[in-house]
């Protein structure tokens, strides 16, 4: 199994350790964020054909890493009926997984993994971020996106 692109992993990490009792640990394969013993965040490159349910939902060439998360019915159903980067996990009700590539908005990620921390975290902590914004859960924006910027005069 490949290993996850460090990058990637720090600006999942980055969003997710911003969440209060949150925890990081090696997963089967990849890494995954929980809360008290619940995987509310789980990344994984995906090579090979392995794992099977990732390569299939991904029709995907090559490598590709993704995250799954968990995510309310009505916001399964929109997800999904987007398409790509999006796809139902198809296990359990709630797992949906996306796409992490260069077009990658990061502060959907982090609305996306808050809200499923919500989820998964008992009730006084989910309160705790309701009135976090996702965007100060997404990170710093990565080096090499800050040396393409223009630089004012």
């Amino acid at each position: 199994m490949a290993d996850v692109v460090p990058e990637l992993i720090d600006r999942v990490q980055a969003i997710c350790m911003a969440l209060p009792d949150a925890y990081e640990e090696p997963a089967w394969i990849g890494v995954r964020w929980r809360v008290r013993k619940r995987t509310f965040a789980h990344v994984v490159t995906i090579e090979e054909g392995s794992p099977a349910s990732f390569r299939q939902a991904f029709d995907v060439d090559g490598e590709a890493t993704v995250v799954t998360f968990r995510a309310p019915h009505e916001e399964r159903e929109a997800l999904t009926s987007q398409g790509k980067p999006f796809y139902y996990a198809g296990w359990g009700r709630d797992a949906m997984g996306m796409l992490l590539d260069d077009d990658t908005d990061w502060d959907e990620v982090a609305e996306l993994l808050t809200d499923s921390f919500c989820m998964m975290a008992p009730r006084k902590l989910a309160v705790l971020v309701r009135d976090v914004g996702p965007a100060d859960l997404a990170g710093p924006t990565p080096p090499d996106a800050a040396r393409e910027a223009p630089h004012p005069e």
